[in-house]
C-alpha cells in the first residue's frame, strides 16, 4: 500500500451528533420536538404514580399488620396512632409463636409441602408430557376432565371425599384413613390433589411448543419414550417445573381445606391459624389465675395479624432468595407457551 493510499481518509460509519440546542431543534422541527417530549414525559410520570398506586394497595395490608404486631395493647385503643406505635414492644410476636406452637407447625408445615409439591410436580410432569406427544383414547375427554377439575372448586366433593377416605375399603375392610398423609399422597398420585389440573395444564402447554426434532433425534439413537422424557424433555423444561413447584409449594403453604380434611392430625401453621383467637382467650384466663376472660377484639385482631405474619414470613424469605429464579421461569413459560 502507497503512502498516498495510507493518507486517504475512510468515511466514518458513526452516525452524526446534533450539536444544536434544544430549542433551536425544536424550533426546527415546529414545537414537534417540545410535544413529543412533554407525551413521553407526561406517560413515565403516569406510569409511575399508577405502578407506586398498585405496588402501595398491595403493601398496605402488611404494613398494617405489621404495626399491629409491634403496638402494646394500650396503642391499640389510641385513635391518633396510625402506623407508628408510641410504645413498642415485641410481646404479640411472642404470644402468637406461643399460640401457634410456632417451631413445630413450621417444620411441619416445610415437609409436608415439600413432599406434596415434588410428588404433584413429577405426576403432573409425566400427565402432561402425554397429553401433549401421545394420542391415547378418549383423550379429548379425558382433558376436558382435566379443565373440570381446574373449574370445579374441590369443596363440591368435599363430602365425597371425606366419607370415601373415612370408610375406605380394603380387600373388605373398612379402615379410617382421615388423619393422615395416605389420603392425600393417593389423591396426588392420581392427579386429584390442590390445583393439579392447572399444573397438567401449563406442563401440557409448555410442551406443546416444544421442537419435536429433539424427540425424533433421541428415538434415532435408540431412546425409549421414559428415556427420552428424563434425559431430553425434563431438562428442557425447568422454567415450567420451577414454576409449578413454587406454585404447589405456596398454595399448599396456605392451604386449609384439605389440611383440614386430611391432615387434622398433623400441626399445621393454617390448621393453627384458624383457631389463634380461640388460643387467645384461654391464654389470657391462664394469665389471669383461671378467672374467665373475654379477649379484647383489638387485641385479638393484633394477635391474629401477627400470626399471619409468621405464616407467610417464610413465603417471604423464600421469594426474597427465589425472585430472580422465579420471574425468569415465568418469563421463559410465557416465550414457549
Amino acid at each position: 500500500m502507497t503512502n498516498k493510499e495510507k493518507n486517504v481518509k475512510k468515511p466514518s460509519t458513526t452516525p452524526a451528533v446534533d450539536k444544536r440546542s434544544f430549542w433551536e431543534r425544536n424550533e426546527a422541527s415546529n414545537g414537534i420536538l417540545l410535544t413529543e417530549t412533554i407525551k413521553k414525559y407526561a406517560i413515565s410520570i403516569f406510569r409511575g404514580i399508577l405502578l407506586f398506586g398498585m405496588c402501595f394497595m398491595i403493601i398496605q395490608p402488611l404494613l398494617n399488620k405489621m404495626a399491629l404486631g409491634f403496638m402494646a395493647e394500650r396503642d391499640l385503643y389510641d385513635t391518633t396512632i396510625i402506623l407508628v406505635p408510641k410504645h413498642f414492644s415485641v410481646s404479640n410476636w411472642k404470644i402468637a409463636a406461643t399460640l401457634l406452637n410456632y417451631k413445630t407447625t413450621m417444620f411441619n408445615t416445610m415437609w409436608v409441602s415439600i413432599l406434596v409439591s415434588v410428588i404433584q410436580v413429577c405426576v403432573c410432569s409425566l400427565v402432561g408430557y402425554g397429553f401433549s406427544r401421545f394420542n391415547f383414547p378418549f383423550k379429548r375427554f379425558w382433558f376436558f376432565c382435566v379443565i373440570l377439575v381446574i373449574v370445579i372448586p374441590p369443596q363440591t366433593i368435599s363430602t365425597s371425599l371425606f366419607l370415601h377416605f373415612r370408610y375406605f375399603n380394603l380387600f373388605g375392610k373398612t379402615i379410617n384413613l382421615r388423619g393422615s398423609m395416605i389420603p392425600y399422597i393417593m389423591m396426588c398420585l392420581g392427579c386429584m390433589g390442590l390445583k393439579n389440573g392447572l399444573y397438567i395444564f401449563m406442563i401440557r402447554q409448555f410442551f406443546m411448543g416444544f421442537p419435536f426434532e429433539l424427540e425424533e433425534a433421541a428415538y434415532v439413537d435408540g431412546c425409549g419414550p421414559f428415556k427420552t422424557f428424563f434425559r431430553i424433555m425434563i431438562p428442557g423444561a425447568k422454567p415450567i417445573i420451577t414454576s409449578c413447584f413454587l406454585f404447589s409449594f405456596v398454595w399448599q403453604w396456605t392451604d386449609s381445606f384439605y389440611s383440614n380434611l386430611f391432615l387434622g392430625k398433623i400441626q399445621l401453621l393454617s390448621i393453627q391459624l384458624t383457631s389463634i383467637v380461640d388460643k387467645f382467650g384461654i391464654y389470657l384466663t391462664k394469665m389471669n389465675g383461671g378467672a374467665s376472660v373475654v379477649a379484647p377484639i383489638g387485641y385479638s385482631n393484633a394477635i391474629l395479624s401477627t400470626g399471619m405474619l409468621l405464616a407467610i414470613l417464610p413465603l417471604i424469605v423464600l421469594y426474597i432468595f427465589c425472585q430472580r429464579l422465579f420471574v425468569e421461569s415465568l418469563a421463559s413459560t410465557g416465550v414457549k407457551m
